[in-house]
């Protein structure tokens, strides 16, 4: 709409084929587009943890008058927050990747689909992923304690080696959940290849690590330093926000050394990297970038213009 001015002037449009725009410059200029969108997620997220707050709370106020009732139900909620945890991951994987891609999606519709038809891949990776961060957890309270009793160089050994394990299976859980969501291979080549990418792209799998320890890091620190301020901001921002950075960097990946060698072996282009073809004639040309600007002349001023004697008007009906 023009304010000043008697015409309205068109842009040139966007071509099909124009280059695209840096990663760097993808990612944030998505995240931006997609902003509610990824606090959406960083929700879904957030209640995908509410059993396990739930088993701490029945914990807290009821293991001591009711003790075996209470260890019953909290262990219950724990189990089935350990079930989901994975297809809950696999529902929001989905839906970031189809943010990375640039796809339209009803976010509820794609969210609740992935977890159904990935839970049991999902559940099973899920419960590794939960394994490896209690043994991570645990050995940072352990093996510390351990060291300054005895001193013995062998509880160093085996806490660089846990933690090296840990930083190993981190890495093949950015690529397993989007294995499990994007292709229909079985858990044991999923797990394989999750290993293989780990390290084919480990530079770019641990400035991803660091990146997301960093932000989640900093998030805790202000959390810890000014708890009844920033509590209530991992309902809505930081993991959501990470979850999607490491989607963004590793699904082309995956489509490198996974999809794209799948169809060069049957002899056929990925259709993701035709997403703007139709697969046949052409009804209508895109010319995005190439049609001449073209003028609208202001409807009400060349109205006035045809008509010399001024128009009646209606007779008003109150």
């Amino acid at each position: 709409m023009s304010l000043f001015g008697n015409s309205i002037k068109t842009g040139t449009g966007i071509a099909k084929d124009a280059p695209k725009k840096k990663p760097f410059f993808r990612y944030w200029e998505i995240a931006f587009r997609k902003f509610w969108k990824i606090i959406d997620i960083n929700m879904l997220m957030a209640f995908g943890f509410l059993p396990l707050l739930l088993a701490g709370i029945v914990i807290y106020y009821f293991a001591e008058n009711y003790a075996k009732t209470a260890l019953l139900l909290a262990g219950g909620l724990v189990i089935l927050f350990a079930v989901c945890f994975g297809p809950l991951l696999a529902g929001c994987t989905q839906v970031l990747r189809n943010f990375a891609r640039e796809k339209p999606i009803f976010l509820l519709d794609t969210f609740f689909k992935a977890f159904k038809n990935n839970f049991k891949q999902a559940c099973l990776v899920g419960i590794i992923d939960l394994i490896m961060i209690t043994s991570v957890a645990s050995s940072f309270y352990v093996y510390p304690k351990m060291i300054q009793a005895d001193g013995s160089v062998i509880y160093y050994i085996l806490f660089i080696s846990t933690l090296s394990i840990a930083i190993a299976v981190t890495m093949m859980s950015f690529y397993a959940y989007l294995m499990i969501v994007s292709t229909d291979l079985s858990m044991k080549n999923i797990l394989k290849n999750s290993l293989a990418l780990s390290f084919i792209a480990l530079k770019q799998n641990l400035i991803t690590l660091l990146i997301a320890i960093l932000v989640m890091g900093i998030f805790g620190i202000l959390t810890y330093l000014f708890p009844y301020i920033l509590a209530i901001f991992w309902v809505f921002i930081p993991t959501g926000f990470v979850a999607f950075m490491i989607v963004f960097n590793c699904y082309p990946v995956i489509q490198k050394f996974v999809i794209n060698p799948y169809y060069t072996q049957k002899g056929e282009i990925n259709p993701e990297l035709t997403a703007n073809s139709t697969g046949g004639e052409n009804i209508f040309e895109d010319r995005g970038g190439s049609e001449k600007p073209t003028e609208i002349i202001n409807t009400k001023e060349n109205e006035s213009k045809n008509h010399k004697t001024p128009r009646k008007k209606g007779k008003v009906i109150s």
